[in-house]
């Protein structure tokens, strides 16, 4: 906080003698002109002497909405910051007149661009084929964002995360530009160094515990809190689940986004494929059940052996409507007994109930949760797709419209929000290690990669 035009002069003349002597030295010029609560906090005269002598020899500027403005102006460039892009024309128009990098951090309504060259890097957004965490979130479509935009003479990035209700945001700025010094001080690009220490801010006041009156400081030392997995929050109530999709977002994707759910949702997925698969649906069912069975087995309160005990009578339940629906394409009781099991069934089948057999509780849940998430991704995927204006996913006329319905549903949604909570109940009540939580995670994707087999193994029919 520099404050007036003579401390702004000297301190730059001692940096600028650091500069002449030959000295790599980065400068992060935080301009403190007003304050987040709206307070001036530099004198008028020295804002001229920021722009004409500090700025020049600074490696990256970190100014807030209402500074970039304030600085703009002054120059004669009255520019008011409303939109994502007047975020990045505003960042653009300052490091031009600063001669140096500049982050300029602001909140948005929209997340809309017209300047598809600039790069975006998502902080803590639940992003594509997480359809099944953002359920029983009020207002997450319509949650502001919080953009920090970077303009650098070679690129333009933008740091999104969703906006936090709190009033832990005290020194916002200064840990901004304190963790990004820092981050450059270790030899980090600057790119790199706003990237992490943007998130870094967000999380300190994200794990921030309000305390006294108006507004509080951020959680400084979440960063030394060493967790497996993080605590909920407001914009991430189910981490766990949030690190396993994460984690395995390649093969996650290409599970919930197999070509055989796309021709699915089209209508046009070819008979056999769609057979196939049904017939040997009814085969995994029987892994399934036996699976839950262990699970009841490994069990230590009534509650849980009672859990999972209705597992397997649904299970048993849904065989008759399983069977109405495969006869509706021309597969009678008698082929779906008969039919031989596939190699990927056997292998997928034979996979959890090996883990339920070596392994514990823990390791059992998370070999039956791709399954039970996975589908209810897809169905939810599907359902939103064919909200769209001009959805390419077709639900007049579509055979397959039962299973789409069926797997968005209430009903399957709801085991779905069961099956979250059990996941996320093991690492509050486990507190794995490390190597334990290797050994989930390794389950997870195990299951995950079986999955898009078992629709391999059904395109192949095609």
């Amino acid at each position: 906080m520099l404050c007036n035009a003579e401390i702004s002069l000297a301190v730059s003349e001692a940096l600028t003698l650091y500069k002449n002597a030959g000295k790599p030295i980065p400068i992060v010029c935080d301009p403190v002109c007003v304050s987040t609560s709206g307070h001036t906090l530099l004198e008028p005269g020295s804002v001229d002497v920021l722009l004409d002598h500090l700025f020049p020899i600074s490696t990256l500027l970190t100014p807030n909405k209402s500074e970039t403005e304030l600085l703009l102006s002054s120059r004669g460039c009255n520019f008011e910051i409303e939109t994502l892009d007047d975020l990045v024309g505003a960042a653009t128009r300052l490091s031009a007149l600063s001669d140096c990098s500049v982050l300029v951090k602001g909140e948005v309504k929209e997340f809309s661009s017209r300047h598809p060259e600039v790069e975006v890097i998502k902080q803590n957004i639940l992003e594509e084929n997480m359809e099944i965490l953002l359920v029983g979130q009020e207002g997450t479509q319509n949650r502001k964002l919080v953009v920090d935009v970077l303009h650098q003479p070679e690129a333009t990035v933008l740091f999104c995360r969703p906006r936090i209700d709190s009033t832990s945001t005290h020194g916002t700025g200064c840990t901004l530009s304190s963790a990004i010094t820092c981050r450059l001080a270790q030899g980090f690009s600057v790119k790199d160094a706003v990237a992490e220490a943007s998130l870094y801010t967000y999380l300190g006041i994200l794990t921030a515990r309000p305390m006294g009156k108006g507004f509080g400081p951020l959680n400084h030392l979440h960063s030394v809190d060493h967790v497996a997995i993080p605590s909920p929050t407001q914009v991430n109530p189910y981490p766990f689940t949030y690190h396993l999709i994460q984690g395995s977002r390649q093969i996650w994707k290409e599970y919930v986004e197999h070509d055989f759910v796309k021709l699915l949702g089209k209508g046009i997925l070819p008979k056999a494929a769609f057979a196939h698969f049904i017939k040997q649906d009814y085969h995994y069912l029987k892994y399934y059940a036996r699976a839950y069975g262990l699970l009841a087995a490994k069990s230590s309160s009534f509650g849980a052996i009672q859990s999972a005990t209705e597992t397997i009578m649904n299970v048993i339940n849904e065989i008759a409507t399983h069977k109405t629906f495969c006869q509706s394409f021309g597969i009678s009781p008698e082929e779906l007994e008969s039919t031989p099991e596939s190699t990927a069934t056997t292998a997928y089948g034979a996979y959890i109930l090996n883990v339920g057999l070596q392994g514990d509780h823990a390791k059992l849940v998370m070999a039956l949760m791709a399954c039970l998430l996975g589908y209810g991704e897809v169905g939810l995927w599907l359902k939103k797709e064919a909200s769209l204006p001009s959805s390419w996913v077709a639900m007049e006329g579509n055979p397959y419209r039962k299973w789409i319905e069926d797997y968005s549903g209430v009903h399957y949604q709801n085991a779905v929000r069961i099956g979250i909570e059990s996941i996320e109940k093991l690492v509050v009540i486990d507190h794995p290690s490390p190597a334990r939580l290797k050994e989930w995670e390794d389950v997870w994707l195990r299951c995950a990669e079986l999955e898009k087999g078992f629709w391999d193994a059904a395109m192949a029919q095609a």
